[in-house]
């Protein structure tokens, strides 16, 4: 393959660049690498050195990503490249994603067809952070949007250029929403709260499919207030949302013990005062999956683990109210 030119960046003096992709603007000297490994100053441009290197292919349930309400019961491929913008230490794919690994070479073309040879309808760039690998990504979805739903797991850190002009070939997305108190996100993830919230509003306002995924780590991102601030803020773009809160186990550099039961009940509770539709992962009681109607409570998808059940929706209405159900099917 030839080296790709990055999408976002400015040339400085010395072969100096700078990239402006996302919030970081690492500047880098001739032959160093950015801070999500994705990108070199090679002679004075800044190349993307992830493109193509895909990590591993996977086929899915699309519940797995979380995503809930975008064609339930199917199946979607997921797709990963190394590296991520953010250091969080809770990482579940902390072997990928803090580290530059390399990985074999799959052009968009060849991508393309693995999922037509698997007869598959949509593709997830998941497990590490996609908006790093963002002009394999906008490549393929600029040729194949109109034939392939494509999707986007995220931490949603990334400048308000380049978000919009990917989103537009995005049909649905997943953010991680990783706390809601500046502090923590600077300090732990090495982030910016500021960012995630202008792209999950960026996102909203494009039309794309929208989840929001929030781990809650005891000690750390659990304040009932914070949290509320939260849901007030996902309130205010639109209660119909879905809010997956996933339950934590230690992992990376945490050894925080795992989230408590009945904590993860008492903010499913606080989430639902607001919002119409809250979910918890990583959770042993399967109810706090189902999907209900928020105006008779109905039940409208019933989820027994990656065996689901479409129960009370006819022509996308609550088979009981007739009200509308929110539900890409």
């Amino acid at each position: 393959m030839q080296n790709k030119i990055s999408y976002f960046f400015k040339k400085l003096e010395n072969d100096k660049v700078q990239c402006t992709l996302c919030p970081h603007s690492c500047t880098l000297s001739p032959k160093q690498t950015g801070l999500c490994f994705g990108r070199k100053n090679i002679d004075g441009e800044l190349i993307a050195i992830n493109y193509g290197k895909v990590m591993t292919i996977a086929d899915d349930p699309i519940e797995k990503k979380p995503l809930y309400h975008f064609h339930p019961g199917e199946y979607i491929i997921s797709v990963a490249q190394f590296g991520c913008n953010l250091r969080c230490p809770f990482c579940q794919n902390y072997d990928i994603s803090q580290n530059y690994v390399d990985a074999e070479y799959i052009d968009i073309d060849s991508l393309y067809r693995i999922l037509k040879n698997k007869n598959r309808k949509r593709i997830a760039f998941t497990y590490t952070e996609p908006l790093m690998w963002y002009e394999y990504i906008y490549d393929f979805a600029e040729k194949y949007s109109d034939k392939i739903d494509v999707v986007l797991i995220t931490n949603g850190t990334i400048n308000e250029d380049p978000a919009k002009k990917l989103l537009k070939f995005v049909r649905a997305i997943n953010v991680d929403l990783k706390s809601f108190n500046h502090d923590f996100y600077k300090n732990e993830l090495k982030g910016d709260l500021e960012t995630v919230k202008n792209f999950i509003k960026i996102a909203f306002d494009s039309k794309t499919h929208i989840e929001i995924t929030n781990l809650l780590i005891p000690t750390k991102n659990d304040n009932p207030e914070e949290f509320k601030n939260m849901i007030d803020f996902i309130f205010s773009i639109s209660p119909k949302i879905p809010l997956h809160i996933s339950r934590y186990f230690p992992n990376y550099k945490y050894r925080i013990p795992p989230t408590p039961p009945e904590k993860m009940i008492e903010f499913f509770k606080i989430a639902k005062e607001k919002l119409y539709y809250v979910y918890l992962g990583n959770f042993f009681d399967n109810k706090y999956s189902n999907t209900y109607c928020p105006v008779c409570s109905n039940l409208l998808i019933q989820r027994d683990f990656y065996d689901i059940y479409i129960k009370g929706i006819v022509s996308n209405k609550c088979a009981k109210c007739s009200s509308n159900v929110d539900i890409i099917l």
